[in-house]
This record gives C-alpha cells, sequence and structure tokens, in this order.
C-alpha cells in the first residue's frame, strides 16, 4: 500500500456520494468523521471539519482517450472545457470542480495509451 491524501471537508455526506456514485470510487474504510475512498491504486481520504481544503488537483488516470472522453460525456454539463491534447506533456485530459470546489482532473498520457 503506498498511502492516503486527505482532505478536510464541510459536508463530508454530500462529498462521498458524489466521488461514489458519479466517479467511481469505493469506499475502502469508513471511520466515525471520516472516509477514505478507493479508486484503483488512488486512495483519498476525506475527513469532516469546520472547513474545507480545496487547493491541489486530485488526478484520475485511464488507459485511454475513449476512457477519458466517457468520462467527458458524463461531467459535460459541468467540465471547466472539452478534452484537450497538452503537448508540454503529451497527455489528453479535462477538468471539473467537486461540490466544494476541488479542481479534479480526468486524463490519459499519450504515449501509454491502448487506443
Amino acid at each position: 500500500m503506498g498511502g492516503i491524501v486527505f482532505f478536510k471537508t464541510r459536508t463530508l455526506d454530500k462529498i462521498k456520494d458524489f466521488y461514489q456514485r458519479r466517479i467511481g470510487m469505493a469506499v475502502w474504510l469508513e471511520q466515525k468523521d471520516c472516509v477514505i475512498l478507493k479508486f484503483e491504486n488512488l486512495l483519498l481520504g476525506f475527513c469532516q471539519s469546520e472547513e474545507s481544503e480545496t487547493q491541489g488537483i486530485i488526478t484520475f488516470y485511464y488507459e485511454n482517450t475513449d476512457q477519458v472522453y466517457g468520462m467527458y460525456k458524463k461531467f459535460r454539463l459541468e467540465a471547466l472545457g472539452e478534452p484537450v491534447v497538452n503537448e508540454k506533456y503529451n497527455i489528453y485530459h479535462f477538468f471539473i470542480k467537486d461540490p466544494e470546489g476541488r479542481t479534479i482532473e480526468f486524463q490519459c498520457f499519450l504515449n501509454y495509451t491502448q487506443s
């Protein structure tokens, strides 16, 4: 096991629902006022607090552009733009915001794609 990135949240139930229902994360561990969610090898922890931490970018990695585009179709109404190729990093990606304003990126590395 590698590690967990934790964030403070004011709306634990809403955040848990968003990451489970909309992104497809699974509950890895649930505690009294914290939940740890899992997506492949990514573990995100959210703990109830009087403030929310929204700095940084949470990136979900996919194997190919079709998978990234599939997520775009799911989030197209709230996406901050269409998926694009970023030539500097050789990635295909787009961004959304979670319910508390955290930036979420969906991406694949073009030199590792399978389609």
